[in-house]
């Protein structure tokens, strides 16, 4: 066998192979032998087939099966011995196989199109500056989600007549449609100028309204007629609104039952504690905002400040032809500059995680499969009543999916190594900011 790199550039490749019959004969006749002691033919006894048959019936087959085999072997094997860094898969030139005549050849020659990457430096030290944006919990936070907190446990009822402050729940209709559907209404969070059409009515009422006048956002829109806020943007006119309920909210109270339904029973036993815990309980959703902020961040910094040349047809190529139709060309021109970030991103990750040496161990895998079990069936608790019965669930679930849970797990844990190694040796800045201020810098940052 003769394999061989033909480099185009410093991105594209062709790995090209010619093999000869000593390549693949000597297991073609095993294979043929085999299928003459196990074949079971009409007119011949089993195990007494004569070669002859068997290689007329077969021959050909057997023959292209085990020549695939090879090629499919050398291509990984040459690629791992001469430490070629590709993307994507080896994609064989169809045009060239396709005029391979299996009956009287018996040398054959293939040739693989594969995507290069050339080596690549980045920057990973103090010199790499980062912002970080810690989110401050503020009073108003704080009183708009405790007061959030009665009305979501409060006492509800069902009234004649709406109020401001009440829910409405119906049917909603568009002008010039036949179907309605389901929908609700919260007062306080319409349109203030449109509040009052909604005040005074009872049950069966119907309501004629502007959705533009009674709802500020897309969002909003999306939300009442179950759509996405894409959808609602093309949403405008007169809708029909008839009350079949109306509901309306008390307050709970601040007490120990409140205490109790909020964070389960005894967590907190006073209103100092109440609060503290709420604060401590927005602040931990807060710090996780702003740790997948600085993850983004850092990806952001990363890919747009290391430089790799990259096999940008080739790639095209390799996600059409791995894509079968779900991939058009519309989607790939659309999607392509994502999908060629993130493997930008990967490449970055797995050379820093090459030259630091950072590793995952299986036991570190187990760990966090552990952990993962614990959170979903009630912590500590749960772990103490199950025992040394823990690590069994650990493992079935890690060799579930076919081991597609623990690379999951270990993905994550080495995803994380990574992040955390980037953390410690950057500079990083923090700046605190108000959650409206931190919304518009997400915003900015999406854009």
């Amino acid at each position: 066998m003769d394999i061989t790199l033909d480099k185009k550039s410093t991105t594209d490749g062709l790995i090209k192979i010619k093999l000869s019959q000593s390549d693949y004969q000597p297991k073609v006749e095993e294979k043929i032998k085999d299928y003459a002691r196990k074949a079971n033919i009409k007119g011949f006894r089993q195990g007494k087939v004569p070669h002859g048959v068997i290689k007329k019936m077969f021959g050909k087959s057997i023959l292209v099966e085990e020549v695939n085999h090879i090629l499919s072997h050398s291509v990984s094997d040459y690629i791992k011995s001469n430490n070629l860094r590709i993307l994507g898969e080896p994609l064989p030139n169809q045009e060239k196989a396709n005029q391979i005549n299996w009956d009287t050849q018996d040398e054959f020659e293939f040739e693989f199109q594969i995507g290069l990457v050339d080596d690549f430096t980045y920057e990973l030290s103090p010199k790499v500056k980062l912002k970080s944006y810690p989110i401050e919990v503020d009073k108003k936070v704080i009183d708009d989600t405790i007061a959030d907190l009665k009305k979501r446990f409060g006492e509800v009822t069902h009234p004649e007549v709406s109020v401001e402050g009440d829910n409405l729940h119906g049917q909603v209709l568009e002008t010039g449609s036949e179907t309605p559907m389901s929908a609700h209404l919260e007062l306080p969070k319409l349109n203030k100028k449109v509040v009052k059409d909604f005040v005074g009515k009872k049950k069966e009422d119907s309501i004629e309204m502007d959705i533009r006048k009674v709802f500020d956002t897309d969002e909003e829109i999306g939300i009442f007629l179950g759509v996405s806020p894409e959808e609602a943007k093309a949403k405008s006119g007169k809708y029909n609104f008839q009350i079949t309920s109306i509901s309306r909210v008390a307050p709970a109270e601040i007490n120990q039952e409140f205490f109790d339904k909020v964070f389960g029973k005894d967590a907190v036993k006073s209103e100092e504690e109440f609060l503290n815990k709420v604060k401590e309980t927005i602040q931990g959703n807060y710090d996780r905002e702003t740790a997948h902020l600085l993850d983004h961040e850092i990806q952001h910094h990363f890919v747009e400040n290391t430089k790799i040349s990259m096999p940008d047809e080739f790639l095209k190529i390799w996600l059409k032809n791995s894509g079968g139709d779900q991939i058009t060309d519309e989607i790939l021109e659309k999607e392509f500059g994502q999908y060629k970030e993130s493997l930008k991103w990967d490449l970055i990750k797995n050379k820093i995680a090459e030259d630091l040496k950072i590793i995952v161990e299986a036991e570190e895998v187990k760990t966090k499969a552990k952990a993962m079990i614990m959170e979903q069936f009630g912590g500590q608790a749960f772990a103490a009543q199950l025992g040394d019965k823990l690590d069994d669930i650990a493992n079935n679930y890690l060799s579930d999916q076919e081991g597609k849970n623990f690379m999951k797990l270990y993905d994550e844990l080495r995803h994380e190594k990574i992040l955390k190694t980037i953390k410690e040796t950057a500079t990083i800045t923090e700046k605190p900011v108000s959650l409206d201020e931190f919304k518009k810098i997400v915003e900015k940052h999406n854009h």
